[in-house]
């Protein structure tokens, strides 16, 4: 069946009867939150319908059915299925009025008739075929079949090649043919084919003097109503490329986000767009340059620490030592302190990135000393730190996730060398 969506994909508002309706649900992902929440509703099948099911790599259409939000549509065989939210059902043989979302289809268009024209220039050009698509949220992007990456010269071209079309307003209609009629289909590319319970005659989407394609989605009368086409980069992916592009509204869209962060960028690192590049650069000097002398900081400290340790006397010096860093997650500190710490103390240290002691992070912890306290010890601090790691005989190590529990390793080695009180 061809829904009236198919036959005019302008057409915003339409009446039409219902056929049944049955009590149904929807895990339905807001795009606000992006949180799942379960809808009740109704499934609703109406004698037609302007609200395009989902098929052909097109996202399904929203609107309304009389002032209920239509929330999903999907084609069973010949007809569409309307999840719509709603504490009460619609009866059989009610007249009803069906409302698109006409902001989501315009969307949907450009993207989609952008798509078979961007194809259709890629075939022409370089003989590549498109073997899937999808039409992303904010991006859509196409597969070609060519192990080889595309160059952004080549992309230029199709980007001109696409927009010259677009200027010059060729036609794009749709043309109902009898699938089983090969002649009809001589001229048409079907990537997909046709679905195994399609039904009924098949449409060709035609963009003039460019191609014929199989197609059951909604598209343009014109190519100028696609605005522009602006193709972002290619990437390779196994053995064939992706191809990423926005048209129209979200090329325009995509257009004012950019600018926007370019002045933010510009207020960041007080310098024009033409400097960001070289500010950025230097920028991450700095910090390089920076991290190097703090890392040689931290040596130094570690250096010192165990200096001191060292020059106790014997006597003086304490059971066990432990020490927590939160300057960064790099072992080097707990390395170099160890390397010149004397050996009679038992050593506990951490290091994590940014957070206090006692607080969710992930780090480092090396337990070094007595073995038979580090393998008593060590799986428990391990456990409590949320890691994982092993040892064998005096040290023990592993990465930790969490440092909340951090006082309580603590206390348990303060625990164990607490003095026995006789008895």
């Amino acid at each position: 069946m061809v829904f009236k969506c198919q036959e005019d994909s302008f057409l915003k508002q339409f009446k039409t009867t219902i056929v049944s309706c049955d009590y149904a649900t929807l895990d339905w992902k807001s795009g606000e939150d992006n949180e799942t929440r379960q809808l009740r509703g109704f499934n609703v099948i109406c004698e037609d319908t302007i609200l395009f099911p989902e098929g052909g790599g097109q996202p399904c259409d929203y609107g309304t059915i009389d002032g209920h939000q239509v929330r999903c549509v999907q084609r069973k065989g010949s007809t569409a299925v309307h999840f719509v939210e709603s504490n009460a059902s619609f009866e059989e043989g009610t007249e009803v009025q069906q409302q698109l979302d006409w902001s989501r289809r315009l969307d949907h268009m450009q993207q989609h008739s952008g798509q078979h024209l961007i194809t259709a220039l890629f075939d022409r050009e370089f003989k590549y075929d498109t073997t899937s698509w999808n039409l992303g949220q904010t991006v859509s992007h196409i597969q070609l079949s060519t192990p080889h990456l595309i160059s952004r010269e080549s992309l230029d071209l199709i980007e001109r090649q696409a927009n010259d079309l677009i200027r010059e307003g060729r036609e794009v209609s749709v043309q109902l043919v009898d699938p089983a009629t090969a002649l009809e289909f001589q001229d048409a590319r079907a990537p997909r084919g046709l679905p195994k319970d399609h039904e009924g005659l098949a449409r060709v989407v035609r963009i003039a003097g460019i191609e014929s394609n199989m197609c059951c989605g909604t598209h343009v009368t014109n190519l100028s109503q696609l605005q522009c086409v602006k193709l972002l980069y290619a990437e390779k992916v196994k053995t064939q490329v992706h191809v990423y592009f926005v048209v129209g509204e979200r090329a325009m869209r995509k257009l004012g986000e950019i600018f926007q962060r370019e002045q933010q960028l510009t207020s960041a690192l007080k310098g024009g767009a033409s400097q960001h590049l070289e500010l950025v650069q230097k920028l991450q000097q700095n910090v390089k340059s920076t991290r190097k002398s703090f890392q040689q900081l931290l040596k130094d400290f570690a250096t010192a620490e165990a200096e001191r340790l060292q020059d106790m006397p014997k006597a003086n010096r304490p059971k066990y030592f432990a020490l927590h860093r939160r300057d960064g997650i790099e072992v080097d500190f707990i390395n170099t302190l160890l390397r010149n710490a004397p050996e009679d103390i038992l050593y506990f240290l951490t290091v994590s990135e940014g957070v206090s002691a006692g607080s969710a992070a992930k780090g480092h912890m090396v337990l070094r000393g007595d073995p038979a306290v580090v393998q008593e010890m060590g799986p428990k601090f391990l456990e409590l730190l949320d890691g994982k790691g092993n040892g064998k005989e005096n040290n023990y190590q592993g990465k930790i996730n969490n440092l909340a529990k951090l006082e309580e390793c603590t206390a348990l080695l303060e625990a164990h060398y607490k003095p026995k009180k006789s008895v």
